[in-house]
Order: structure tokens, then C-alpha cells, then sequence
């Protein structure tokens, strides 16, 4: 019988999704409850239900009770740059000006591993601040920066996939590495960290202007090696990147073709931005089964183009939603599902609350081969958890108050809310971060 010391239930409105509010109406998708509760045992949700019910049926399981917080799964962030912490929000041009201006003066200083820890802790906190408990991030081609990476996650028990990012062309001498190099690293550190805890080593070429030939040759026969393992790349961010693609190698077709001759493009593939796709790559993802991840601040931010969700979606291509620091511009996934709806709307496709919602859970949870196990509301996932108040400032509190139901409360903390919308973080059930 269980000690009913080892099970807390949290108490405040609940939401839950029962079905993808893509292929669902949305008032079908998600089970809302006024006063509900998640009873967690051991790291994972046991029960979700009423509070009474629950009450009554353990009665002596500690109780917290957030009220009218919303208690929702951790959010996931599924493309990110940990390394670019320090210069997110840095005035830039186009891709590559960025690049050489800030991003890769700033990874060269991650070759110090007590940099490295400090900045893996900084990022860390501020995801767990906003609410996200799953990250997925690019590190530097240091592999310490990896090992910090990975260390500071364990640290505060939370689920990441990572990898050393690989470059051996076109980048800065101290960032760059070889063929060999990018293959014995990354080995290296699939072996130490590849599911040790909640961790997961990414395959991660940066992008193919920066790795040569021979470097994704080298990458392709580690995912072929170790195909339980995530590839994680870059495609068609801008226009001139897509050109400089096609110059570097005008015998392949496109540049989905640059990944895919080397064995880079499978299921557990996630192409950051995949703005610019052509028709075959596009059918080719789709029948893959790889991702395409939306990054919507960072693609208004820097200039690249805007992200046609709804199309991708029609194709068959899974979708999930990440903020892409430090090119993005905000640690936020509420922050970056009021840019996705923003983006929507200019293309003519507006996005309910219910399926911004589902892309920074659920959908990210599918793209990493996850669902199930974070991202969701449910007997046996991961109790990652946020709560949201959703009335957490002045002008928000004056809208919700207006709403008539979960949805139109919960779209103005979606559109104006920041980290102080997050009232409590929880990782494997355990409350992280200083209480508010």
C-alpha cells in the first residue's frame, strides 16, 4: 500500500488535453475542471481530477493549493542556443551578420568550462522561471559546453536533449572542428549522457554552410549508429542562406538533399525554422516523419520570414514550438505562442489558444519521440508541471475577468503574460524556483 506521505496533490483549475486540436474542434480537444487536482506519486501525475473527489480518496496526501492557478504540463522549448544567453536582444542584420557579431564571439568563450556552468545554470533557471521543463538546445563545438549543459540539467532533475554543435567550414579557427573530431565528440558524449536520467545527446551539425561534406558523412553514420538518438539541424532561414546553400552544392537538389544523401533526415529530425522549403522538401519531410520547428520570435526578429504553420500542418509535417535563444528574442513560450498566433494571423490563419497550447506540449513531446512522458496532463506522464495565474498583472486581471470560458481566460496570459504568469514550476513533481 502506498505511504500516503509520498504523494502530494495539487489543487487549482486544471486543463488537460484529450485530443489534438488540429484535427478536433477545439471545445473537444481538452477536459477543463474549475476546481481540479493532480495527485503525483513518485515523479509522475497518478490521477487528474476533480478536487473533491480526490480529496476524499487520499486524505492524507499533502496538499498545495494554487487557487485559481491553472495547473498545466511544463511547456517545451524544442530549439534553442543556450550558448546565446548573454546576447539575446543584440541588435542585428541578417543571419550571418548576427552569426559573426555576436553568436560566434560568444560561443568561443565556452572553451572556459567554469563559463560554460555558469551560463548552462543561468538558462536553466530562467526556462524553469518561465515555465518550460523540457529544453532542447544547441551547445557550443567545446564538448565541455555539452558536459555543463547536461551536468546543470541534472542538477535540477530536468529533461534536455543536447549535443556538441559541429562545425568544420565557414565558422571562426577556435569554433571549428573536424570530421573525426565531430564524430569521436559527440560518440563520446552519447555514451556518457545518452539516456543517463532525463538526458538525450542530439546529433547537431549547425547548419550545412558550416559543415563540410565529409563532417555530415561523419554525423550520418553516428545516427545510423545510434538511431535512438535526435538529429538536430538548420534549413531555409533565410532566403540568402537557402542561395548559399545551392552554391556550396549545386549537385544536390535542395538543400533538405545536403542532410539527407548523408543519412541526417529521420524521424527523430528537428529542423529548426523551415521557412523556406521547396515542394520536394517539403513532401520529403512529410513522409519521413521529421519535424519542422517554429520559431516565430526569432524569425521576426532577425528578419527571416514567416513560418506557414497551417500549410505545414496540411502536408503532413509535425510541428513543434521553441523560441530559439538567443536569436529569439525572449526565454518565454508563452512570449512565442503570442508571436505564433501573431504570425498566424498575417498569413490569414488565426490559432486558437487550444492549438498554441498544444504546440508548446504536446506537439513537442511527438517531435522528441516523448508523448506521453512530458508535455501532458495525465496518469503515468512526468509530473513537469506549471502553474499559470492568469491574472498576474493589472491589464491582464481586467480581460480575464471578462472571459467566459478557460480558453478566452487563459489568451490574454498567452498574449501579455511574461515569467511573472508563472506561479509555480514543478519538475518530477518536485517544486523548483522561489515561491510566488
Amino acid at each position: 500500500m502506498t505511504d500516503a506521505k509520498d504523494q502530494t496533490l495539487l489543487l487549482g483549475q486544471t486543463l488537460a488535453f484529450e485530443a489534438d486540436p488540429f484535427e478536433v474542434p477545439h471545445a473537444q480537444s481538452a477536459r477543463h475542471s474549475a476546481r481540479g487536482a493532480v495527485l503525483v506519486e513518485a515523479g509522475r501525475i497518478v490521477a487528474v481530477g476533480e478536487a473533491d473527489a480526490l480529496r476524499a480518496a487520499h486524505p492524507r496526501a499533502r496538499t498545495t493549493d494554487h487557487g485559481a492557478g491553472l495547473i498545466l504540463p511544463g511547456f517545451i522549448d524544442a530549439h534553442a542556443h543556450y550558448p546565446q544567453t548573454a546576447v539575446i536582444a543584440s541588435w542585428g542584420l541578417r543571419l550571418i551578420d548576427w552569426l559573426q557579431t555576436y553568436t560566434f564571439p560568444e560561443e568561443a568563450r565556452f572553451g572556459d568550462p567554469a563559463h560554460a556552468a555558469a551560463v548552462a545554470a543561468t538558462y536553466l533557471d530562467l526556462l524553469l522561471a518561465h515555465g518550460t521543463t523540457t529544453a532542447v538546445s544547441f551547445c557550443t563545438s567545446h564538448p565541455g559546453s555539452a558536459e555543463a549543459f547536461f551536468a546543470a540539467a541534472e542538477a535540477r532533475g530536468m529533461r534536455t536533449v543536447a549535443g556538441k554543435t559541429c562545425m568544420d567550414r565557414n565558422a571562426p579557427e577556435a569554433l571549428r572542428d573536424t570530421p573525426a573530431r565531430a564524430h569521436d565528440e559527440t560518440r563520446a558524449l552519447i555514451a556518457r549522457w545518452h539516456g543517463r536520467g532525463r538526458a538525450e545527446v542530439a546529433i547537431t551539425p549547425r547548419f550545412t554552410p558550416t559543415s563540410s561534406p565529409a563532417q555530415l558523412e561523419a554525423l550520418g553514420a553516428l545516427a545510423a549508429e545510434f538511431p535512438g538518438c535526435p538529429v538536430q539541424t538548420h534549413i531555409s532561414e533565410q532566403t540568402d542562406e537557402v542561395a548559399w546553400v545551392a552554391a556550396l552544392h549545386p549537385e544536390a537538389r535542395d538543400y533538405l538533399d545536403t542532410y539527407e544523401a548523408h543519412g541526417l533526415v529521420t524521424p527523430r529530425t528537428l529542423l529548426g525554422h523551415a521557412i523556406h522549403l521547396t515542394p520536394r522538401e517539403r513532401a520529403r519531410i512529410a513522409e519521413i516523419g521529421a519535424t519542422a520547428v517554429h520559431c516565430p520570435t526569432s524569425n521576426t526578429f532577425i528578419g527571416s520570414g514567416l513560418f506557414d504553420l497551417a500549410g505545414r500542418r496540411a502536408e503532413g509535417i509535425g510541428v513543434a514550438l521553441a523560441t530559439d535563444t538567443g536569436g529569439g528574442s525572449s526565454f518565454s513560450m508563452l512570449r512565442t505562442m503570442a508571436a505564433a498566433y501573431e504570425v498566424g494571423q498575417l498569413a490569414g490563419t488565426a490559432l486558437h489558444p487550444a492549438r498554441l497550447l498544444w504546440l508548446a506540449t504536446e506537439a513537442g513531446a511527438a517531435a522528441l519521440h516523448l508523448s506521453g512522458r512530458v508535455g501532458r496532463l495525465a496518469p503515468g506522464a512526468e509530473a513537469d508541471l506549471c502553474v499559470l495565474d492568469l491574472a498576474s498583472t493589472p491589464a491582464i486581471a481586467q480581460r480575464a475577468a471578462r472571459a467566459g470560458d478557460v480558453w478566452e481566460a487563459l489568451f490574454p496570459t498567452m498574449m501579455m503574460g511574461d515569467d511573472r504568469a508563472v506561479a509555480a514550476t514543478y519538475v518530477m513533481g518536485r517544486r523548483v524556483g522561489a515561491a510566488r
